[in-house]
């Protein structure tokens, strides 16, 4: 339970720091490549309206400049154009700005552009913009290489970084995760050393009052007080029972004694011993077993959860209801599910609640019943110990359905 609660507060902490270093390292780098074409854009803009060259900014004319960009910025950039006549003919390359670009490099670099049908885009490290011009069609590049690398060092940088960082966390979290829930650790111990304390202590004193009742009624005959004294001091014993089983079964996930069991016989002998107190109550049982099944676990657990799920089936499905149990496979793993009819719907919400200690769906049946709430708590722990999952479900209006999961 403790390590559970543990490697639960460890994963959930990784994948909270995980989503966020996502969203900011992904912030970072969307901000950053936007950064880039919007400025590149920009330029494209400046040399498509000039012809593929930057407007003449010198002469004092560095005022008209754009204020944000650096008046060194023509001689900076590496750019060509290409221009294209009506039917996408070359009529002029203009490669004077670059040196890496042939005009042959200059000329195919254009026609992709034109079979990509955008009016602006990258090719390779290129950011090119598509304008008309008298008639025909201008293609301007801008070698866009040094901002690319200079964005994906970045972008590797940022992902390493965060990485690193991620699993610096995770040690830390790690090391410091068991004295974060220490408190909590110790508190749950206490609790089940005080349930399996007070429950021995609690046997003694209703072994004397059952005894002196027993001596009573022989003494005086039986009467209706003695009878209920010996009623709901056997009641308060099996409950006292049922919890220090349950306080057991919570911490017996490394002490439980595991074999290979043949389930199915285990399960079809448990169930089958309903059947005769099913007919007494005009319920009817159905049992759906694959034969020849086994799985490694505890045979008497197993056998007490099949007790739990056919008990609270025939407790909580009104007379002539059905109840069906099944056991089969599921993939790799082993399926045990009790089907039986309810009283009154169940909703939804009531589901996860049932297996909570001292739960009733409905609490005016508890004297009917003769439960105490405690059966599927019971249940949950003996899947739990054995590494599966139990789950509760309404399939259809006034019918419930507890599956138990476990890996073959």
């Amino acid at each position: 339970m403790i390590k559970r609660l543990k490697t639960k507060f460890v994963i959930l902490t990784m994948v909270s720091l995980l989503v966020l270093l996502l969203v900011i390292v992904s912030g970072m780098n969307i901000i950053n490549y936007h950064s880039v074409v919007d400025e590149a854009d920009e330029i494209l803009s400046l040399l498509s309206n000039n012809k593929g060259m930057f407007p003449d900014f010198g002469g004092g004319k560095f005022d008209k400049f754009p204020p944000h960009m650096s008046p060194e910025l023509p001689y900076e950039s590496r750019y060509f154009s290409v221009l294209l006549d009506e039917n996408a003919k070359v009529i002029f390359v203009d490669i004077s700005r670059i040196s890496v670009v042939s005009a042959d490099m200059a000329k195919s670099y254009a026609l992709s552009a034109i079979v990509s049908q955008k009016d602006t885009g990258f090719i390779e490290d290129f950011r090119f913009n598509v304008t008309s011009e008298n008639g025909g069609t201008r293609i301007t590049f801008l070698d866009c290489g040094r901002k690319l690398a200079a964005f994906r060092d970045f972008l590797f940088a940022s992902i390493v970084m965060s990485l690193a960082g991620l699993a610096i966390a995770f040690l830390v979290i790690f090391f410091f995760a068991g004295k974060i829930i220490r408190p909590m650790a110790e508190s749950y111990k206490k609790q089940k050393r005080f349930i399996t304390d007070a429950g021995h202590e609690i046997k003694t004193p209703l072994t004397i009052i059952n005894a002196n009742a027993d001596v009573l009624e022989m003494e005086t005959g039986e009467n209706e007080c003695i009878s209920d004294i010996k009623q709901q001091t056997a009641r308060l014993a099996k409950l006292t029972n049922n919890l220090i089983y349950l306080a057991r079964m919570e911490e017996a996930e490394n002490t439980l004694t595991i074999t290979e069991i043949p389930v199915s016989e285990l399960v079809r002998d448990t169930a089958s011993s309903f059947k005769t107190l099913a007919q007494t109550m005009e319920k009817e049982v159905a049992l759906e077993i694959a034969p020849m099944l086994s799985m490694k676990g505890n045979e008497s657990a197993i056998e007490q959860l099949v007790t739990i799920l056919m008990d609270n089936a025939l407790k909580y499905s009104p007379r002539g209801g059905k109840i069906r149990l099944t056991l089969g496979k599921q993939g790799k793993n082993i399926c045990l599910a009790v089907q039986n009819d309810t009283l009154t719907p169940l909703p939804r919400e009531q589901m996860d609640l049932l297996f909570e200690r001292f739960y009733r769906a409905d609490s005016s049946h508890n004297s009917a019943t003769g439960g105490h709430g405690i059966g599927l708590s019971i249940a949950q722990a003996i899947v739990n110990a054995h590494g599966g999952k139990i789950r509760a479900e309404s399939p259809c209006p006034d019918t419930l359905l507890i599956t138990a999961i476990f890996i073959a």
